[in-house]
């Protein structure tokens, strides 16, 4: 057995995520010719006032049938004008053109979560207990057959 010692830090050491990111690609390649999660692909939208400026845009990725949307965001002065469904949906329909039928995301108690349960989404976890944030929400879409 070997002798190791651990230590947490309330601030991300320099390198210590890149490290950690390297050393699990290397053990995910492993998995199959090309790996678990090869084919994995970025995705994003954006929406643009009259003067090219963003006012909202979403961020995330597809892999398979599958299609994440880890980020969402809509300026201030921008929102309740249909920005955030317009940017969710053009980030949706470039999946489906990449063949994803499953969508999700996650958010908590004071972010979004009836804006998503209004475009299809469905609470399928909650964990309380995230302080000031109540709950996470882990939602997902299916789309129909």
């Amino acid at each position: 057995m070997s002798v190791f010692t651990t230590a947490a830090f309330d601030d991300p050491k320099p390198g210590l995520a890149a490290l950690v990111e390297a050393g699990l690609d290397q053990h995910n390649e492993a998995f199959g010719d090309h790996g678990a999660f090869d084919g994995q692909r970025g995705l994003s939208s954006a929406a643009y006032d009259a003067g090219g400026r963003v006012i909202g845009g979403a961020v995330g990725r597809t892999l398979g049938r599958c299609c994440e949307i880890k980020q969402l965001w809509v300026d201030a002065a921008s929102r309740h004008a249909g920005v955030g469904s317009a940017v969710v949906r053009a980030f949706e329909q470039r999946a489906i053109e990449r063949g994803c039928d499953t969508f999700y995301l996650s958010t908590f108690s004071f972010q979004a979560r009836p804006f998503y349960e209004r475009l299809g989404y469905k609470v399928q976890l909650e964990i309380p207990g995230h302080g000031a944030a109540g709950s996470k929400f882990f939602m997902v879409k299916k789309l129909r057959a």
